[in-house]
């Protein structure tokens, strides 16, 4: 468990890491920024506990997967003081026979009023076989909150595929464009230039 004392920040970018397992204690005003990029099997288990008032939480994690991929990406967020806010963004893209499995636990307990927590997971089948799970685990016992969910998961849109084949693209080069317009959100939050332009290469070279 690491702790985090008034101030502190930690940031972090975890590429294609086996798993990231992390727990981690913020007091008053530290920040967290978590990324978590996976493009092979993983296994990962955030734990976050705001125990100090007016913490920041960011957690961004993207998956990219073929074959019999599986990636598994828990969340355990705990507001147990009020004044801060987290943001969760999870993106899953599973192409073949690739599992997904997204498990998001948040918690504000009755006492940490004005808490502004977010989370939303957004997932792209690109295959009829690849298979995604998410379970939410919501539980706000605070009135005076800003609290919000939001999961979807979904194929690649085909009028726009269409729309770009008409133009003279190719259809793989269509597909990667759109995955590639999915995953953006989350690639460019990282602050590192050089981990963002090294990360979208990496990417290039496995979308099909």
């Amino acid at each position: 468990m690491k702790v985090l004392h008034k101030g502190d920040i930690f940031e972090q970018v975890f590429i294609n890491e086996p798993g990231v397992d992390l727990h981690i204690v913020q007091e008053a005003g530290s920040r967290v920024k978590i990324h978590i990029i996976n493009l092979s099997s993983a296994n990962n288990n955030i734990v976050i506990e705001q125990a100090g008032k007016g913490c920041e939480t960011e957690i961004y994690a993207l998956a990219y997967l073929h074959g019999e991929e599986q990636v598994t990406t828990e969340t355990h967020v705990k507001h147990a003081v009020g004044g801060g806010r987290s943001n969760q963004l999870i993106k899953f893209v599973l192409d073949d026979n690739a599992r997904g499995r997204f498990v998001g636990d948040l918690k504000i307990v009755p006492d940490a009023q004005q808490t502004e927590a977010h989370q939303t997971n957004r997932n792209l089948l690109l295959s009829e076989t690849a298979e995604m799970r998410t379970q939410p685990q919501l539980e706000i016992y605070a009135d005076d909150v800003q609290a919000t969910h939001g999961a979807s998961t979904g194929q690649l849109d085909e009028s726009a595929l269409f729309y770009m084949q008409q133009r003279g693209i190719s259809k793989q080069k269509a597909r990667q464009l759109l995955v590639n317009a999915f995953m953006k959100e989350v690639i460019e939050s990282i602050p590192d230039t050089a981990v963002r332009e090294q990360l979208l290469n990496t990417i290039d070279g496995v979308v099909e």
